[in-house]
């Protein structure tokens, strides 16, 4: 399974590595994998094994080993690679932030690049990004300080964009899930300026207060209101 994904190892080329470590069976140069997450086949031809800087292509892994996958955007934390069989591994889940910053962009013409760079690094796990429905507001969700600045540090020397963070009233979020669709719709509608989606498209809550998040969920109790999401 998928538990690490790292952008730009290696400057030169942009690459994204996805880490994965074979629990049982064993890895062979070339073979087909079932990515559960999405049901397709996947022939994994260009795996490979890190030795401090330098990479090797890997011929054979056995479990306990750890292989990199070069990631276009399709790979996932917490995929899962089988021979064929439907198993998905649970419990990697993400945390709700306990911070968040509007992000503000020095230079409009870089909005493709920002997008994009909030975009990779959101996906390695440390901070989270949410996208208003009813704004074109980038907020940036994370559990520390410390990650917003490591953002606006790897934002200039990965992707050549400059930025600045702003305050935003935003006290926690929530991701949303509803059985009855017809009732999920109607709270969409009418919830609309506190909904945003994160960067996998799942559908959060925005709560300004503690006391906005309570009354919320005491007003529509036919939806649940999670603090963690699965990967997936």
């Amino acid at each position: 399974f998928v538990f690490k994904i790292q952008a730009n190892m290696d400057p030169k080329h942009r690459d994204r590595v996805a880490f994965l470590r074979v629990c049982s069976g064993q890895y062979k140069k070339g073979m087909k994998l079932h990515q559960t997450r999405t049901g397709k086949a996947v022939t994994i031809a260009n795996a490979v094994t890190f030795m401090a800087a330098e990479r090797e292509q890997a011929e054979v892994a056995w479990p306990g080993d750890i292989l990199g996958l070069h990631n276009h955007g399709t790979i996932q934390i917490g995929d899962t690679f089988t021979e064929g069989e439907n198993i998905q591994f649970t419990g990697i889940p993400y945390f709700a932030p306990e911070l968040f910053r509007r992000v503000r962009l020095k230079d409009p013409l870089k909005m493709k690049a920002l997008l994009k760079g909030l975009q990779q690094l959101s996906e390695e796990g440390a901070t989270q990004l949410f996208r208003p429905l009813e704004n074109n507001d980038l907020i940036l969700g994370a559990v520390g300080v410390l990650q917003f600045d490591v953002v606006v540090h790897r934002l200039k020397g990965e992707y050549n964009v400059d930025c600045r963070y702003e305050p935003v009233q935003v006290h926690t979020a929530r991701w949303v899930y509803c059985d009855d669709e017809k009732k999920l719709a109607e709270f969409k509608r009418k919830a609309a300026q506190n909904l945003a989606l994160d960067g996998a498209g799942g559908l959060t809550y925005i709560a300004t207060t503690r006391v906005n998040l309570d009354l919320t969920i005491e007003r529509w109790p036919e939806i649940r209101f999670h603090a963690t999401r699965e990967h997936r």
